[in-house]
């Protein structure tokens, strides 16, 4: 190899633990079963750590993205994500980074409610730095259109297909009132509600978050099947009871995906595990880069 020609560092793969870890899989199910039996939400949390985490500096662990505005007093799930890090730690002593852990866990979240299933692509480290302000401007708004969620989702290269399935980890899950609540009743500064949620579904959002509320009473993302990984979250969708703003978008920028995953969960589920190794793929820190955090 020519003098300073730099040696490429290895690409992510399914095998990479075989050998320093073979149980990864296996010991990251057992923790999220066991939380399971406590917290029936508990398969939404990582995938969402997992998907904020790569906004951020790429998919390099929870850094920056904990404290974020975007994320101010609502982001969950670091409980469970020690717990497995200490089983790793436990089984195999500084082997598995903080990155994959997330991205081991948002798939058996996902498996485990009824989803999809795919193989996870692994060997990501963690950074040593964080960058809050590029958290701050990174990470998508709850209230941005469609256009600017995918100009958001495009700087980690991936399309409008893409961010459609992506958006689905919404099936399940819940949300404060404060992520939605000018929707309700002061949407876009107007003094009253957006005019295109369902009539019945803004009432059935008011008695749960009235004016009085303080933000932080939770309701499920996916009224129709809230603990299940499936394609009724694009059924409310077209029905106009999408719950966050950013969900309801999807229907003004990208209605023929919309259509396409509501009539078929198998093509939805299949467009959402590619979706997933190609988000988890990007910009990760890999070889001798970064650090595996203990």
């Amino acid at each position: 190899m020519p003098a300073g020609t730099r040696t490429p560092l290895p690409l992510l793969n399914t095998n990479f633990y075989s050998s320093s870890c073979p149980n990864v899989s296996a010991i990251v199910r057992g923790v999220m079963e066991q939380a399971q039996q406590s917290d029936v939400q508990i398969g939404a949390k990582p995938i969402r750590l997992h998907f904020h985490g790569c906004f951020v500096q790429g998919c390099d662990g929870l850094e920056s993205e904990q404290d974020a505005n975007p994320n101010a007093g609502s982001v969950t799930g670091f409980e469970v994500a020690d717990d497995i890090k200490a089983a790793l730690e436990n089984a195999c002593p500084a082997v598995v980074s903080c990155a994959d852990i997330l991205a081991i866990a948002s798939q058996v979240g996902v498996y485990r409610q009824g989803g999809s299933d795919w193989e996870v692509e692994l060997g990501r480290r963690d950074s040593r730095t964080t960058n809050k302000a590029e958290a701050n401007t990174a990470l998508p708004s709850l209230f941005d259109n469609f256009d600017e969620l995918t100009h958001s989702l495009s700087a980690m290269g991936l399309d409008s297909t893409d961010v459609v399935a992506l958006s689905v980890a919404h099936t399940f899950g819940r949300a404060q009132c404060g992520t939605f609540s000018p929707c309700l009743y002061n949407f876009s500064g107007t003094g009253g509600p957006d005019p295109t949620l369902d009539s019945a579904f803004l009432n059935t959002l008011r008695q749960i978050c009235p004016p009085s509320d303080d933000g932080d009473t939770m309701t499920d993302l996916d009224s129709s099947s809230p603990d299940s990984f499936d394609n009724n979250y694009f059924t409310n969708l077209q029905n106009n009871q999408g719950l966050l703003r950013t969900d309801q978008e999807l229907t003004s920028g990208a209605t023929d995906i919309v259509n396409w995953f509501a009539g078929s969960q198998s093509e939805f589920f299949d467009a959402f595990a590619r979706s997933m190794v190609k988000m988890g793929s990007s910009r990760p820190l890999t070889g001798s880069s970064g650090e595996i955090r203990v």
